[in-house]
């Protein structure tokens, strides 16, 4: 575990740019099939940390464009297509993902939605496999649903990102508080490091000054993935998103990795 671990931090220990590419089952293709492995490269050469994708997708690209970056395969899908699109359900195992030499894996949990039962015991079962099997888990974790009225609000996000740790995550993704000042608070009440989701595409300078405040705010990193791939270039973007994520100061107290 420690070992796959100091893997997801290549460039900065402590600190995780990650680049989510498991988009085109959720919404269709994220670019031609000719052009993913040199998506996969432009988001290695500029300082990714990881890339996120699923099994079948791991399984084609490129063993070399692993020699710098983790591969994190993602566990857990949806499409947008479904009667409940917020209902992920268990496509792949730890087993298939050590197989194809993932570094860690990752699941999808939507707190608030109609099937939030089945998907905290999916996310129990995988970080069962995950000790088991000595792989990181990083847990994708939101608010979202019907009951659900402010997914930024910073309360419910303490509480959510509280779930991953106390099921097992090594690590937890999720969305922005509002302010983003508050991301501070989000992080000082999680024992494991937070990351935070890039959202929609918002720009470049945009992008830039939100990777600056939420590292500001003591975030442990970023995963951006339609901030990156939908870009029209996206390689000054995930050259500018890993400049805030392994050049900013620390703050004064960071959160202890589990495992």
């Amino acid at each position: 575990m420690a070992v796959r671990l100091a893997r997801l931090a290549r460039h900065t220990e402590g600190r995780y740019l990650f680049v989510p590419m498991d988009h085109s089952v959720a919404d269709g293709p994220i670019v031609a099939a000719g052009r993913f492995n040199g998506l996969v490269r432009t988001a290695v050469a500029g300082g990714a940390d990881a890339v996120v994708m699923h099994k079948g997708r791991a399984a084609s690209l490129d063993p070399a464009l692993l020699r710098d970056c983790a591969l994190i395969v993602h566990l857990s899908a949806s499409t947008a297509h479904a009667a409940d699109a917020d209902a992920k359900v268990l496509v792949g195992s730890v087993e298939e993902a050590v197989q194809l030499g993932a570094d860690a894996v990752s699941v999808h949990v939507n707190i608030g939605s109609d099937t939030e039962k089945q998907q905290l015991a999916d996310l129990g079962a995988v970080a069962d496999g995950c000790r088991r099997w000595g792989v990181p888990l990083l847990a994708m974790i939101y608010p979202r649903g019907p009951r659900i009225t402010d997914p930024h609000d910073p309360v419910l996000l303490s509480h959510v990102v509280n779930v991953a740790a106390d099921l097992g995550a090594s690590l937890v993704k999720t969305t922005w508080s509002a302010p983003m000042e508050r991301l501070a608070d989000v992080v000082e009440s999680c024992p494991i490091p937070v990351l935070v989701a890039g959202g929609p595409r918002k720009g470049d300078a945009a992008l830039a000054e939100f990777a600056a405040r939420a590292i500001g705010a003591g975030c442990a990193g970023l995963a951006v993935g339609r901030g990156f791939f939908e870009s029209p270039t996206p390689a000054s973007v995930i050259r500018t998103l890993s400049a805030a994520v392994h050049e900013s100061p620390r703050p004064a107290v960071q959160p202890v990795p589990a495992g």
